[in-house]
């Protein structure tokens, strides 16, 4: 499958629940997604409450109407309180490397 879409957001965690944050990221409902082409989760080696996600999605399309369905809803509702301020996104459109580990 080729990623022809894809973001990256950097989130800060509220104070000592970045272990949360990537728990709850890791059981993300995308993961197992078919136009989920790359979920890459990591972490600040300076700042363990600061967690970053790249994904990459077959189209833009694909990525809208994954996140508008109930289930992603869902999901940003739980990761919500586990947040502390805003994040930072920024579109991607991967061109190349290696998704997978």
């Amino acid at each position: 499958m080729t990623v022809n879409h894809g973001f990256h957001a950097v989130m800060t965690a509220r104070p000592g629940r970045g272990d949360e944050l990537v728990a709850l990221l890791l059981d993300a409902p995308s993961l197992p997604h078919e136009d989920c082409v790359v979920f890459l989760v990591s972490r600040s080696g300076g700042d363990p409450d600061v967690v970053s996600v790249a994904e990459g999605w077959t189209s833009q399309e694909a990525h809208a109407r994954f996140f508008a369905a109930d289930e992603a809803q869902a999901f940003v509702a739980k990761l919500q309180p586990l947040l502390a301020g805003e994040s930072r996104y920024s579109d991607a459109v991967p061109v190349g490397g290696k998704p997978a580990f």
